[in-house]
């Protein structure tokens, strides 16, 4: 199955809370997203980058989304991970933590493509549910 639509995301820097977090050099960010179309939820995370961010870097992050998929109400965590290279993302992947779904959501499985175009941003989530 496939849903999609499109997103608002906000993005806070973080101060780094600890001599360690200091030290690293990088960069900590909240995510703050509402999800539009057949998910319509909301979800909160937290981000690491690594580099610059337009031109080359790195970042990893989980969030934990709430709402509906396709009219199933429950909770699932995604986990992100993607290169930047030369202004080109590269090896962009965003998939749902097995084991994470709750409520109408227990048994999800799947994988997110988020597109940027014209400063908007739209997912495709490609995923598997257990039967009702």
């Amino acid at each position: 199955m496939h849903a999609t639509g499109h997103f608002d995301v906000k993005v806070t820097p973080q101060t780094p809370d600890n001599p360690q977090a200091r030290a690293s050099g990088l960069a900590r960010l909240s995510l703050d997203k509402q999800f539009h179309g057949d998910l319509d939820a909301t979800s909160q995370g937290e981000m690491l980058a690594a580099g610059d961010g337009t031109t080359s870097g790195a970042y990893v992050a989980l969030e934990k989304v709430t709402g509906k998929l396709h009219g199933r109400s429950g909770t699932f965590v995604l986990v992100h991970r993607a290169l930047m290279v030369d202004g080109t993302p590269q090896e962009w992947t965003v998939v749902v933590v097995p084991g994470s779904g709750t409520g109408e959501l227990a048994g999800l499985a799947g994988t997110m493509t988020i597109t940027i175009a014209g400063g908007k941003h739209s997912y495709d989530l490609g995923y598997a549910l257990p039967a009702r």
